[in-house]
């Protein structure tokens, strides 16, 4: 039985800002659910990460006759220049959360809240709400079967507002993530608000340290959004088509967790590079790809890993929540 996929319910005179202004607010409301998460998530992307060097191994400092290790000892700087050194400080989802809760207080959990929603409102606003619009210009272009998966039109629609929303935001990522990584209570504390900190980036690095890491952001965000919005779309069409599953919470729900797992198992090694190389002082990696060797050499193949359940508790309720809600949105704002 050749059924075809079931049209979008939304009307053909909805205009592109409305588009754009209920995916911003949608993804808005889903980062501020989860952000705790996604702090969680940072802090355990960078931990291990080496420092920058500071001062060689050296017996200089020793008294004459001193052995190589009370030598070493007159000089703890150097411990932190040693791979595995570094003190492990947070263990896990939970232990992350309670840690960074006991020691920095609640409200570090949401540290950088404020870039997040920018970078949401900028980002998600693009990638989402232009999604359908671009979906049809491609599938005029390719003309592919209409009662198919049209797999390239929406990889090629996915792809195009996912470069496109990164290339305008990215500025608001770099800021929310060096937020995230700063510890409250140690000395790593760079900025004192989401404003200051554009204004220091740029003062101390210039306009490319706003982009930062641009070029991996542009490859994590474009795998990730074929892998959230495309596989959200496909699995969508391909439960109402074969299951039968009617279009309310339960589609929603069960489409945007099997979109939120895709994302985070394609997109995790990006991400832990993308975050690294963010959050590095000026000087400390030659690049993107400079940062992803390095780590992988030092820390090995499970650091591209890092942060791995966390992000996948983030990704995936991030997306139920968004989801559920745009197209809560939608059947109010979009309804004729």
């Amino acid at each position: 039985m050749n059924k075809q996929f079931p049209k979008r319910q939304e009307p053909p005179q909805t205009s592109v800002g409305v588009k754009l202004l209920t995916a911003g607010t949608a993804a808005c409301w889903a980062d501020f659910v989860t952000f705790p998460l996604d702090t969680a998530k940072v802090r355990l992307q960078v931990q291990g990460e080496q420092p920058a060097r500071t001062a060689p191994l050296t017996q200089t400092a020793a008294p004459r006759g001193a052995s190589a290790f009370q030598a070493f000892k007159l000089n703890p700087s150097a411990i932190q220049a040693i791979p595995g050194a570094q003190h492990v400080q947070y263990r896990g989802l939970v232990g992350t959360i309670t840690t960074i809760t006991r020691q920095e207080g609640f409200r570090t959990l949401y540290s950088g809240l404020s870039a997040g929603l920018q970078r949401q409102m900028c980002f998600s606003s693009i990638r989402l709400g232009l999604y359908d619009t671009v979906k049809e210009f491609y599938g005029s272009i390719f003309k592919e079967n209409e009662a198919g998966l049209q797999i390239m039109t929406r990889i090629c629609a996915g792809l195009t507002t996912g470069g496109l929303a990164v290339a305008l935001a990215h500025p608001t990522d770099v800021v929310k993530v060096r937020f995230q990584a700063a510890s409250r209570s140690g000395n790593n504390r760079r900025y004192t608000s989401t404003l200051q900190a554009y204004r220091t980036i740029h003062r101390e690095e210039g306009v490319r340290g706003l982009w930062k890491g641009a070029i991996p952001n542009i490859g994590r965000n474009a795998i990730v959004n074929v892998s959230e919005i495309v596989c959200y779309d496909l699995v969508k069409d391909c439960l109402q088509r074969y299951a039968n599953v009617p279009n309310d919470i339960r589609l929603h729900f069960s489409s945007a967790v099997v979109a939120g797992f895709a994302a985070t198992v394609v997109a995790s090694p990006v991400d832990v590079v993308k975050t690294r190389y963010m959050n590095s002082p000026k000087g400390q990696y030659r690049g993107a790809l400079d940062c992803a060797i390095r780590m992988g050499r030092q820390e090995g193949a499970a650091a591209f890993y890092k942060g791995f359940v966390p992000s996948f508790a983030r990704i995936v309720s991030w997306n139920v929540v968004m989801w559920i809600t745009y197209e809560q949105l939608k059947m109010v704002v979009f309804k004729s």
